[in-house]
């Protein structure tokens, strides 16, 4: 076996979560090792999610006005699409030149790039073996290093159901973004972020696309009033959602796919080109060696932390999607910069109430903070004040009127912001703001006095504290 290697930081994954993890542990003044299994950095989210699905979803937008301009008196001939051209231009325009960003930002910071498999062998010493078909061959091949302290950043994999076996026309959400033709039918399981988001692209590329999802509704997590605005849209573009249904198997050949589900005992099949199965993500935690360290898991998987990111052993701290909590790539930032401050001995903490989450559906739905449901639970008296995009005048140009932002504030004289929502164009821009008001505890007055420019999306958002105040000026 090969020297151990002794190591300052190291850090496990090169998604949101290990990249910004080993930048601002190198700007700490640590020396960074960070190991990767995949050839390309920057995780799921930049190779295969939440970047490439942008690009899918601005893509279809584009083909939605290109047909059908009549609305602003705009006449075209029947606008085609090249899927072959927009894959490339998603691949090449867009996901290699943010990967290649991560690459470049790596040796801007001087940080050791590995990559292979790593694998734990105790709190303070890690395997790392190539990836492959030499991985195993020799005890000789790979390396062991001895660290200070580890950040888990490894990421998570799409979950597999039962009939649903991941081959040829059954595919997860890396195969759906990645088609070689537009589906004429598309299934899709799952009607959550992913879920909806993809189902929203292809249909606008032209396919007729079925949710499939389990629970009541889709898009769960988020309020009854917002998930409406999304069907509406989602029905328009001609897509069939059932809901409360059990997909139960499926059968394909070479050219379809045939799935079967069912609604209150009654099954149904249908036939389409792919059926995607997007029902959640599983942390990469099983392979790992954690059982030879310290670390608890809970009963998913999960790593158990601490608000600083500091696992059950000193030496080894867990962001991103191998921790309790959303999966979101902004989620793992703001970890792997409170994670790399605490190795630092900075007075860091993650603040979980103010991360934002965001849904590209169309329309968009953005949220964070607290529910009126969950602040209520909380034994939190609070009201709701709302405003519609129909009230905003850039939204009405821009011919999306549909939606609206509401605040959650306490039922007080103080009037403090706990929770924040909105659902309209580009509710996902709007996030930021909303989070700095409820990350900064400002109350509706203070939202009132800060004057937004006109015509602008963001005008609703003091157009709600006016409401809040008593004073509504444009409803």
């Amino acid at each position: 076996m090969a020297d151990v290697e002794k190591k300052d930081t190291v850090i496990i994954g090169a998604g949101p979560g290990g990249y910004v993890a080993a930048i601002r542990a190198s700007e700490l003044g640590q020396k960074v090792t960070l190991v990767e299994k995949s050839d390309t950095l920057g995780g799921v989210c930049l190779n295969v999610g939440c970047v490439p699905s942008k690009a899918l979803i601005q893509a279809g937008h584009r083909l939605e006005q290109a047909k059908d301009g009549s609305t602003y008196g705009i006449s075209t001939e029947s606008a085609v699409i090249d899927f072959k051209k927009t894959q490339d231009w998603k691949q090449t325009k867009v996901v290699d030149r943010m990967t290649s960003g991560v690459k470049m930002l790596m040796k801007k910071h001087h940080v050791d790039v590995v990559n292979g498999e790593a694998v734990f062998l105790s709190d303070t010493q890690l395997r790392v073996m190539p990836t492959g078909e030499k991985q195993f061959m020799s005890t000789d091949t790979g390396q062991t290093f001895e660290f200070n302290n580890i950040i888990i950043a490894s990421g998570s994999h799409p979950i597999e159901i039962p009939g649903f076996k991941f081959d040829g026309r059954v595919i997860d959400s890396t195969g759906g973004l990645n088609l070689p033709e537009i589906p004429k039918e598309f299934v899709v399981i799952g009607g959550g972020y992913v879920g909806t988001e993809l189902a929203g692209a292809y249909a606008s590329l032209g396919a007729h696309v079925t949710i499939i999802e389990g629970t009541k509704s889709i898009l769960p997590n988020f309020e009854k009033d917002m998930v409406s605005v999304v069907l509406k849209k989602l029905k328009k573009k001609g897509v069939d959602v059932i809901t409360s249904a059990m997909a139960k198997g499926s059968t394909q050949d070479d050219k379809s796919v045939s799935v079967t589900y069912a609604v209150d005992g009654k099954e149904s099949t249908i036939k389409a080109d792919y059926c995607m199965v997007t029902v959640g993500r599983r942390p990469n935690t099983d392979d790992l060696g954690l059982e030879y360290t310290k670390v608890k898991l809970n009963d998913h998987g999960q790593i158990e932390v601490d608000n600083q990111g500091r696992t059950a052993s000193e030496h080894i701290w867990a962001v991103g999607d191998v921790v309790p909590g959303a999966a979101l790539a902004h989620k793992a930032f703001a970890e792997a910069k409170t994670a790399a401050g605490a190795i630092s001995g900075k007075k860091t903490a993650n603040d979980w109430l103010s991360v934002p989450a965001v849904c590209f559906s169309d329309p968009e739905i953005a949220t964070v903070g607290y529910s009126e449901a969950a602040a209520k639970d909380k034994g939190i008296k609070v009201k709701t004040a709302k405003f519609p995009f129909a009230g905003n005048a850039r939204a009405v140009s821009l011919d999306a009127p549909d939606g609206f932002v509401r605040f959650i504030y306490t039922d007080d004289d103080n009037k403090n912001i706990v929770g924040a929502e909105a659902v309209g164009p580009e509710a996902s821009t709007m996030a930021g703001e909303l989070s700095i008001i409820v990350n900064d505890g400002l109350n509706v007055e203070d939202v009132a006095l800060t004057i937004h420019p006109h015509p602008t999306l963001n005008e609703p958002i003091q157009e709600t504290a006016d409401i809040a105040m008593g004073f509504p000026t444009h409803i």
